[in-house]
């Protein structure tokens, strides 16, 4: 079976990689952006799979189909929300939510082998799933944490939050009163929780708000030193594979 993974955040593909070595599917190519996908696919045979990330580092993948006729079947791997999953699952479309479970994953490359083994072209209408990403539906996101402290609740709203930091596997938000609070959440459960507009995970500990940036300064070994307002446990570094990513989320 030949698989090809494009991804922009290589980290995240080498994990795919691995991932998908441990289930005997080997990917031996990965792709990290539009550009470099479609002069791919003009030059070689195509997969009988393609592991595909949504947003890429200069444009949305769909961009790769409009240019090419790809003959290939395409589970996408995407942390979007479930509106935009509900068009995939009308244009039956496989999907893998990161971070990616290995059991989901074991499920979908099953599910690709029952296939009939004959390569079918992809057809699929693209529009209405970009109509979705670009404008997605209207959602509810996290407004409020609710703390203990001591034999008390409090309630925390979301924009009095500076931070929220992962530190001795507790996670903390640190509020704009100076004060850090133990929350019953992790990071990662975090990710379709806050406002991606406010919130954004600069690395494996640190989400921050946009609002509490007070300067950002240039880091050793590419990366960014982020000064917040009233924080100051400890540096605020945006991780080197998340400095573009953090670039257009600032604009």
């Amino acid at each position: 079976m030949n698989v090809i993974i494009i991804e922009d955040e290589k980290p995240s593909a080498r994990r795919l990689q691995r991932m998908l070595k441990a289930l005997d599917v080997e990917a031996h190519t990965m792709l990290h952006s539009v550009e470099e996908s479609i002069e791919w696919f003009q030059s070689n045979e195509h997969p009988d799979l393609i592991f595909l990330d949504i947003q890429l580092s200069d444009g949305l993948s769909f961009e790769i189909f409009e240019a090419i006729d790809i003959n290939s079947a395409v589970i996408f791997t995407t942390a979007y929300d479930e509106y935009a999953l509900q068009a995939f699952k009308l244009n039956s479309i496989d999907y893998l939510l990161k971070p990616i479970d290995e059991d989901d994953l074991s499920t979908a490359v099953k599910k690709f082998k029952s296939r009939t083994p004959k390569k079918q072209a992809v057809t699929l209408d693209f529009n209405d799933i970009k109509k979705l990403l670009v404008n997605p539906i209207e959602r509810e996101y996290k407004k409020r944490f609710s703390v203990k402290v001591g034999q008390h609740l409090k309630l925390i709203n979301i924009e009095d939050i500076e931070c929220i930091y992962s530190e001795n596997k507790g996670t903390y938000a640190y509020t704009t009163e100076g004060r850090n609070y133990l929350l019953d959440i992790t990071l990662d459960q975090l990710e379709d929780e806050l406002e991606p507009y406010v919130f954004f995970r600069i690395s494996r500990k640190f989400y921050v708000n946009i609002n509490a940036i007070k300067d950002i300064i240039s880091y050793t070994n590419s990366r960014l030193q982020i000064k917040l307002n009233r924080f100051k446990e400890q540096e605020v570094i945006v991780a080197r594979e998340r400095v573009k990513d953090f670039k257009n989320w600032l604009e």
